[in-house]
């Protein structure tokens, strides 16, 4: 089974920029996107019939959102967590026969770290969210997490150290998130990797250079551990100023192509 994440930054114009040869090249059975920044109605994706999707819209115009492409019917759709629709359209999860999906788009603490607290606070949320659901069956979490955990996820470390997305609360929910029975499926195969990264900003000549962050994860629940096959980054693929990741899994059903 193949799953793709990624953060398309505005889907209208990611589309304009190739997305659907993407799309088609990697023929994911499951492709979530976040930040499509778009409402019901602004688009016709032209995915195929073979796909379903489901759209968690942000009340705001043009802001956060997002979206999943499935092959594979989910018994269960849910947005926001619990019951609560999160104003902001940053979380769809799904509920097949074998785990739980849960795309999420974390919030942005902002560069002046303005919302930093609101951040931590819907982390506390997410965390006891998702353990809730690996209570009842195992869990896959994917999407933009808005943090680089480790030094080794982003170029400059120690010129970043307190910024968005890299200070030490962040890290430490990103630690204890962890710690609460996941694994960041990349660092599993591939700890010492370094220049791999799936976000770099919009300054000149920062992408070629490679100075990036990993702030696109796929994390799973730990006993999922013998169904990984491969985690990987599509650092070549443009269209964003992130870049998709890919979770490959073998079948956990022992009969071949994963249904889950």
């Amino acid at each position: 089974m193949k799953l793709v994440s990624w953060n398309v930054n505005g889907l209208r114009a990611c589309v304009k920029k190739g997305f659907y040869d993407y799309f088609n090249e990697t023929d994911a059975d499951i492709f979530c996107v976040q930040e499509i920044k778009l409402q019901e109605g602004q688009i016709g994706m032209e995915h195929g019939e073979e796909y379903a999707s489901y759209w968690n819209y942000a009340l705001k115009k043009g802001y956060s959102g997002t979206a999943v492409f499935t092959k594979i019917k989910p018994l269960s759709v849910r947005y926001g967590i619990e019951e609560d629709h999160e104003p902001e359209g940053r979380i769809i999860t799904m509920e097949f026969d074998s785990f739980y999906l849960v795309n999420v788009y974390t919030p942005n603490a902002k560069r002046d770290l303005s919302r930093l607290a609101y951040r931590l606070e819907w982390e506390e949320r997410f965390r006891a969210y998702v353990g809730q659901l690996d209570a009842d069956k195992p869990v896959i979490i994917c999407g933009d997490l808005n943090v680089a955990h480790q030094e080794i996820d982003i170029k400059n470390a120690k010129s970043n150290h307190g910024n968005s997305g890299f200070t030490p609360e962040e890290r430490d929910k990103m630690t204890r998130l962890l710690d609460a029975g996941f694994i960041d499926t990349f660092r599993y195969f591939y700890p010492d990797r370094t220049d791999a990264y799936s976000w770099w900003s919009n300054m000149p000549k920062v992408r070629e250079r490679n100075v990036g962050w990993r702030i696109d994860y796929f994390l799973a629940s730990s006993r999922l551990a013998p169904f990984l096959v491969d985690a990987k980054i599509d650092s070549h693929i443009f269209g964003s100023d992130h870049c998709p990741v890919i979770l490959e899994m073998a079948d956990m059903n022992g009969s071949g192509r994963s249904e889950a």
